[in-house]
């Protein structure tokens, strides 16, 4: 009897043992999993940390990278600084273009791309400067959906999605260009965005059936994918979100490091290890020779012509060159469309090699003419779904909550930006320091240009400084007199 109670208690307890390493297997799994993914982020950061620091970063070496940070304005600073600074034949063939990117070029000294920092590992490190531009994190998650929606609705004059893409398929084909839907991130972003406006016309009936539910234009939820569902998707937390940070990190979807997409997948999985991803951003922007301000334009104009393009010139021994600070000044009453990303990348091959207009996928036969001015074409654009009407005034009636969202799904780009403006006000306070120094070079200059007038090969001889002392006395005392003279004759007047 008592060996059988023993044996029921022996059970009893192997069962309850079992059932705790049941209940714990989960936090085993779970720690684990974390151990796993801080060793991965750990060792991607320690083997990227350090790697930037050679040489003076303020001087301008061989090749400049534009990292274009996309929807932050860089296409107007490849139209008025980079195009008037470099040569066609300087600019790297194809830099938008990944799968035909070549930088073996010999001439290659302008690199311009959406690529993320990764590209560096297929250019001379050492021989390579990078420069880049920030935007406000929410400002560019609105501009990136406002894209999204503007590129996709082109399609909407075919009958059907089946017929967009042959159409599409077809014509790249054919023709040696470049097209938005080859670039990243447009190249994941708008075929999404199509295949979603497509469904929403098809379950609505088509084209004329005007929208019933309209809360305001980022929520025509029956003609385009509402904001809030955007920036929900998977797509959109695999692409968009801290999306500024993956890319000076060099892990974005399109990075050529291998491991990017595990590091990518374990700071999600465990948002804590964004710091370490963080750090690393912080320090790679703290290398580059140059950090822009999307927001601060004209100030970030003139820093970029004094601390690139001055050196460019210099380098180049081009003396003179009519560089424009003439970034748009006015106030923009539309700051998501800063640059037209897919007229960009074509201007830029059209000056490199192999590019071709490509109208068919950039706007309708009956379209053509009217202009490719940017608001022309996002009237066009837009027409199909012309409730989407994006505008500055439009984005203050998006709910607080969509905001707060925003922010929380891009905690470290927020954190990046800031330091980028921390960067951006020591930008301007070296230049100053640099103009006031030159300041009193000149001065200097100057004086030693008077000083070589009396001495010769720095030796003064005593007979000039004494002959230079008696003319300054007998001029302060021909001043003194002349001004005692007419102090008596004012008197006697009086």
């Amino acid at each position: 009897m008592a060996r059988a109670a023993l044996g029921l208690g022996g059970v009893h307890a192997l069962v309850l043992l079992a059932v705790a390493s049941v209940a714990l297997l989960p936090l085993v799994i779970s720690d684990d999993g974390y151990g796993h993914c801080e060793g991965v982020v750990r060792g991607w950061a320690d083997s990227s940390t350090g790697r930037d620091k050679d040489g003076d970063k303020l001087s301008l070496k061989d090749l400049l990278f534009f990292l274009h940070i996309p929807r932050t304005g860089g296409r107007t600073y490849f139209h008025c600084f980079l195009k008037k600074l470099y040569t066609n034949a300087q600019e790297c063939p194809r830099s938008y273009d990944k799968l035909r990117f070549d930088p073996s070029h010999p001439d290659c000294k302008l690199v311009v791309s959406h690529d993320d920092y990764s590209l560096t590992s297929k250019l001379p490190r050492e021989r390579t400067s990078v420069v880049t531009i920030l935007r406000n994190p929410v400002d560019r998650v609105f501009s990136t959906y406002e894209f999204s929606v503007e590129v996709a609705a082109r399609f909407l004059v075919h009958k059907n999605l089946t017929s967009a893409k042959l159409m599409s398929t077809r014509l790249l084909t054919k023709s040696r260009a470049v097209s938005t839907l080859d670039i990243w991130p447009w190249k994941y972003l708008v075929p999404w965005m199509r295949q979603d406006l497509f469904a929403r016309r098809d379950a609505r009936g088509g084209d004329k059936v005007p929208s019933s539910k309209k809360v305001n234009a980022y929520d025509v939820e029956d003609m385009v994918m509402p904001l809030h569902q955007y920036i929900n998707d998977p797509v959109a937390h695999e692409i968009i979100h801290n999306g500024a940070t993956f890319q000076i990190t060099g892990l974005t979807n399109n990075s050529y490091f291998d491991g990017a997409h595990e590091v990518r997948h374990c700071v999600r999985q465990h948002p804590d290890l964004g710091r370490i991803v963080l750090e690393v951003a912080k320090n790679r922007l703290d290398q580059m020779l140059y950090v822009g301000l999307t927001e601060d334009h004209e100030e970030s104009a003139r820093l970029f012509a004094h601390m690139v393009g001055a050196q460019v010139l210099s380098q180049s021994g081009t003396l003179n060159l009519d560089l424009k600070e003439d970034l748009h000044t006015e106030n923009d009453s539309h700051p998501s469309m800063v640059e037209p990303e897919d007229e960009e990348t074509n201007e830029h091959l059209n000056s490199t090699h192999g590019w071709q207009t490509n109208e068919a996928l950039n706007s309708t036969s009956d379209e053509q003419g009217k202009g490719n001015s940017q608001s022309n074409r996002r009237k066009i654009s837009l027409k199909k779904v012309e409730e989407a009407n994006f505008s500055k005034e439009a984005r203050k009636l998006v709910p607080e909550a969509i905001l707060k969202e925003i922010i929380s799904f891009n905690s470290l780009d927020m954190e990046l930006y800031d330091h980028a403006k921390k960067i951006f006000t020591q930008e301007h306070l070296m230049l100053k320091a640099q103009q006031s120094g030159v300041g009193q070079d000149r001065l200097l200059a100057e004086q030693k240009g008077w000083t070589e007038i009396i001495c010769s090969n720095g030796i003064c001889s005593p007979w000039m400084v004494v002959m230079l002392g008696l003319g300054i006395t007998a001029i302060i005392a021909l001043v003194s007199f002349a001004v005692t003279t007419r102090r008596r004759t004012s008197k006697l007047k009086v």
